[in-house]
């Protein structure tokens, strides 16, 4: 989970490679009204976001193994709605980064529909994990490997 440019895909594919398990973009969810919106630069409201979170949790809920969904979760609520459509247990990975380093990666991007005329809506929104979620937070300022490396580390120690 994390703001647009944060790298959910990037560490998701490579996370799941890693767990065995299966990666799904979040952003392949979403409607058609909620691409065609983004990609004018108008930010999602709440009741564009609910079908789409309640597709991410039928998504989770219907895999037959560990699966790995990158999705926004901005907010606390839409990660209760996940769980709630899930009826299980949901961990959640927080892929943290300055607004600076993930604007740059966002200006670096290509070929996708989210501007980054919103990241400033999407840091605005934004409410990191609490304590009291099931959440890893991982600094995204880093190679991709040592990101992998820190949430295996972090999974493993919750596991023990």
């Amino acid at each position: 989970m994390g703001v647009s440019g944060c790298g959910k895909s990037s560490v998701g594919l490579a996370l799941a490679q890693h767990l065995g398990g299966i990666y799904v973009d979040g952003d392949d969810l979403h409607p058609a009204t909620n691409v065609v919106k983004m990609s004018a630069g108008i930010p999602l409201t709440d009741s564009d976001r609910w079908p789409w979170l309640d597709k991410i949790g039928r998504c989770l809920a219907s895999a037959d193994d560990t699966a790995l969904i990158g999705c926004s979760a901005l907010k606390r609520i839409y990660r209760d709605h996940i769980r709630e459509v899930v009826g299980a247990r949901v961990s959640f990975i927080h892929l943290a980064g300055t607004p600076e380093t993930i604007l740059r990666r966002l200006q670096a991007r290509r070929d996708h529909f989210m501007p980054p005329a919103l990241l400033d809506s999407q840091f605005a929104a934004l409410e990191p994990p609490g304590a009291d979620e099931e959440a890893i937070t991982v600094d995204i300022d880093q190679p991709l490997d040592k990101v992998v490396a820190a949430i295996i580390a972090s999974l493993e120690e919750v596991q023990s």
